[in-house]
């Protein structure tokens, strides 16, 4: 990820100033990650905590209607089986969509996207025994609008359904596979540079 970053950083730093220009818009939003939970086999009862979360997302757009969203942000949730709780751990979602943007007016441009999600579990507190696998590969698609309140300046709200599952194990024996999918959808401020 770092050398991702620096590769990304030094090709910036390569082009002309007026190529960069206005093609970067950055947002922080307050998101809400609402978990969609399936078993298979079913484990009646497991469900995993809604949390809200602070989210920070880059696109770049490649022309003036299609953009590239690498979306960041991390969550602690808590495990349950009928209502029990089973303990907390952390993901770290980083999802990357390609977005089509619409010109609606020159102050509302909804888009929409597609795109791939890499989740990472880590700092997993569960009970004594019980075990997930920490990596996990899916889809997303994402829609939202940005909304114009100053030059640069934008109010965003955004929505992703975004596909996560994994492995629950007790004493590495595997009891189930959790689907968590959540429907994530948030509010928040976008600068364009």
């Amino acid at each position: 990820m770092k050398k991702t970053a620096f590769v990304a950083l030094a090709l910036a730093a390569a082009l002309p100033a007026s190529a960069l220009a206005d093609n970067w818009m950055m947002r922080a939003r307050a998101v809400q990650i609402a978990p969609d939970v399936d078993t298979s086999p079913t484990l009646a009862g497991l469900d995993v905590s809604d949390e809200w979360t602070p989210e920070v997302d880059f696109t770049y757009f490649v022309t003036p209607n299609i953009g590239v969203e690498l979306i960041l942000g991390t969550a602690r949730h808590e495990v349950s089986l009928g209502g029990t709780s089973l303990g907390k751990l952390n993901h770290l979602p980083p999802t990357l969509t390609l977005q089509y943007h619409f010109d609606v007016t020159p102050s509302i441009k909804p888009y929409v996207g597609a795109g791939v999600n890499y989740t990472r579990f880590y700092n997993v507190d569960l009970a004594p025994g019980l075990t997930v696998d920490r990596n996990s590969f899916g889809g997303a698609l994402q829609a939202g609008v940005d909304i114009a309140i100053a030059k640069n300046l934008y109010l965003n709200l955004d929505v992703k359904k975004i596909w996560i599952e994994t492995d629950v194990k007790s004493g590495g024996t595997q009891l189930t596979t959790l689907d968590i999918d959540p429907l994530v959808w948030g509010v928040g401020l976008g600068f364009r540079f």
